[in-house]
């Protein structure tokens, strides 16, 4: 995942991350897709800044070029912030998520059955 400044034009991301991602296709590894998702609300300031341009792209790649791209990335000015993740683990933080959620889903769901019974 990337977020980039919100000053830049949202025609202007593809454009730029392909300078980036380049770094992966010349390594040898694949782009398997580029999801932008647009202006979104951050959830705490980043350098003095409420918002942000989000995109999240997935990719297969070795681990020295994954580090290569990531370096990249943080010393460009328009990049805000980077999470690199591995597939395992994004899949893993999912289903924790959700199974948290659940879990407080049937706390909420068994409390007022409790104040029922008081």
């Amino acid at each position: 995942m990337v977020i980039l400044q919100p000053e830049i034009d949202e025609r202007q991301v593809a454009p730029n991350l392909d300078k980036f991602l380049k770094v992966i296709t010349n390594d040898g590894g694949t782009i398997e897709n580029v999801d932008i998702w647009g202006r979104r609300r951050l959830a705490y300031e980043i350098q003095k800044k409420n918002e942000g341009i989000y995109a999240v792209v997935n990719f297969t790649a070795t681990s020295e070029t994954t580090q290569e791209l990531d370096r990249q990335l943080k010393l460009s000015e328009s990049i805000m912030r980077t999470k690199v993740l591995r597939a395992e683990e994004a899949i893993a933080q999912v289903a924790a998520e959700k199974a948290r959620s659940e879990a407080k889903a049937a706390r909420k769901a068994a409390a007022p059955a409790k104040a029922a019974k008081a």
